[in-house]
């Protein structure tokens, strides 16, 4: 029995089934014999072989090899075409990695068309161990022969075929928004990507004092002075030099606290944890949010571009909470959604004081030129608060931050113009397709799948990259036209759109040989 076992050299045996199956054309027979009959298309999410395959590769393969099979036997014509993908920052940051180069900047002053040359250099590094280790030796059947490659003409034809399909469904649009931004690759982040780099980290949590300016009345007994202060929290210190608001609550009750000289305000709720010994504070007096909407305070910071006269004042708004902080929301509106939206509805200067590789602005002089996520620039705003009598206290802060999942730097929220698909408008057809799926294990269709279609978010698609499809999007100089390429032969239906008519957008991911003059970039 011993002596059989071992005579049974499983990698002989596999070895010589695949010889069979090479000699006898077994897998073409199989593609061949239902050919013309009712077709089953499942082409896998294709490799990218910039780098050696790795287990990841054979176990995911070995499942998806399942199902075409399956189909074959049901008497279905199952294409077997094998595809490259060749495009997509991943293969952009090892470029930039062995090229020795920091960010965007290095690949323009390299040239992009250099740069994309090494780029595609790189795709076809380990091609024959893919071909070979996760291909012809798992047994997987496909046609590696003539194979779609991501970067090759017709594939991103299909993909501007797409967009147009949008356009004519008027789900494409730009828009100007707060998307996760990564300064080092210079990107926005979708929805899911967003999902995979999540970790938790423990930063500072700052109490700010904003000082309330002198004479206004709070309520209906007290008027303010030069030591009252509205009491705010952040988890994310570099984003007060941007600081127009603060929203409050309408129904939330805060209570006006003596502290020393100073008077503070904050929500009821969270007097206790903020001030657990009750004996440092009296209270003044109680009062609705609604009472302190309207109140104006002196800027943090003086950025001229952030003041106007709707900046720097309180308002009400419905996602304040006594959950956490103070019951008083920081409101710095190029770097959050709920203040954006507030910003845009009540009219609040939109710019910037962090520009888009992470820096401060020379605007904000205390930190001018200083990367904002870094430990130096929050010592430095906490020591600005402390000068100017506008820190409260600071707290350490666990909670779940997301990364960029392929260089792991932190990423802001940032708002800036990007084109999306609006996902928004299809959601209840999703929903109602997602109830016809037979999902294995059940629970998916209502919790993760289904809970993610309920709050389904517009698709921030556009990249700013250099390696990848251009956004077939043109646009007259004085942009009242748009036109969107579904196709090269478009371009003779629209004329010469790279002349002095139309100028490419400029939001989408430029690429190589299909780009006409200005279709594509940065």
């Amino acid at each position: 029995m011993l002596k059989n076992l071992k005579e049974f050299k499983l990698p002989e045996i596999e070895e010589e089934v695949l010889r069979f199956w090479k000699s006898h054309g077994i897998k073409e027979q199989a593609m061949a014999k239902n050919a013309g009959k009712k077709k089953f298309v499942f082409f896998e999410g294709p490799p990218t072989a910039n780098g050696m395959p790795g287990l990841h590769h054979q176990l995911a393969r070995s499942f998806k090899d399942i199902i075409p099979r399956f189909k074959t036997m049901q008497g279905y014509d199952v294409p077997r075409k094998a595809g490259w993908d060749t495009h997509g920052l991943p293969v952009e940051i090892q470029a930039e990695k062995e090229l020795g180069f920091k960010g965007k900047d290095d690949i323009e002053k390299y040239g992009i068309a250099e740069f994309n040359k090494k780029c595609k250099e790189l795709v076809w590094r380990y091609k024959k161990e893919f071909e070979t280790t996760t291909t012809e030796r798992l047994g997987f059947w496909l046609d590696t022969t003539h194979p779609y490659i991501t970067y090759e003409n017709s594939y991103m034809e299909s993909l501007w075929w797409i967009i147009g399909q949008m356009d004519k469904r008027k789900l494409l649009y730009q828009g100007h928004k707060v998307v996760p931004w990564c300064t080092r690759c210079g990107t926005a982040l979708s929805s899911h990507e967003l999902a995979q780099g999540y970790k938790e980290v423990e930063d500072t949590s700052v109490y700010v004092k904003f000082r309330v300016k002198k004479g206004q009345k709070i309520g209906k007994k007290f008027v303010a002075d030069n030591n009252t202060y509205i009491l705010s929290w952040t988890t994310t210190p570099w984003t007060l030099p941007g600081n127009v608001a603060l929203a409050v609550g309408e129904k939330i009750e805060y209570v006006l606290l003596k502290s020393g000289d100073e008077v503070l305000v904050t929500a009821r709720q969270r007097v206790a944890t903020l001030f657990p010994d009750a004996a440092t504070v009296a209270e003044l007096g109680i009062v609705n949010g609604k009472d302190l909407v309207g109140l104006k305070y002196e800027p943090l910071f003086n950025v001229k571009a952030l003041q106007n006269k709707k900046s720097h004042q309180v308002y009400g708004a419905d996602f304040v909470t006594t959950t956490d902080g103070t019951g008083v929301v920081h409101t710095a509106v190029m770097y959050g959604e709920d203040d954006y939206a507030l910003g845009t509805k009540v009219g609040l200067p939109q710019h910037h004081t962090v520009n888009e590789q992470g820096h401060f602005t020379k605007e904000v002089k205390e930190l001018a030129g200083m990367y904002a996520k870094s430990g130096k620039a929050e010592m430095a705003i906490l020591d600005y608060l402390v000068k100017n009598n506008n820190l409260l206290k600071t707290e350490k802060y666990k909670h779940e931050y997301p990364h960029c999942w392929r260089c792991d730097t932190p990423l802001l929220y940032y708002a800036r113009t990007s084109w999306f698909v609006a996902m928004s408008k299809l959601r209840n057809k999703l929903i109602a397709n997602n109830n016809t799926v037979n999902w294995l294990p059940a629970h998916i269709k209502d919790g993760r799948f289904g809970e993610w279609l309920k709050d389904v978010k517009d698709w921030n698609f556009s990249r700013a990259r250099y390696w990848g499809t251009p956004l077939p999007v043109w646009r007259s100089k004085d942009n009242k036209i748009q036109r969107v390429v579904s196709s090269l032969a478009d371009f003779k239906t629209y004329g010469h759109l790279s002349g002095n008519t139309y100028t490419g957008i400029r939001h989408g991911e430029a690429t190589h040989n299909v780009q006409q003059k200005n279709a594509g970039g940065s």
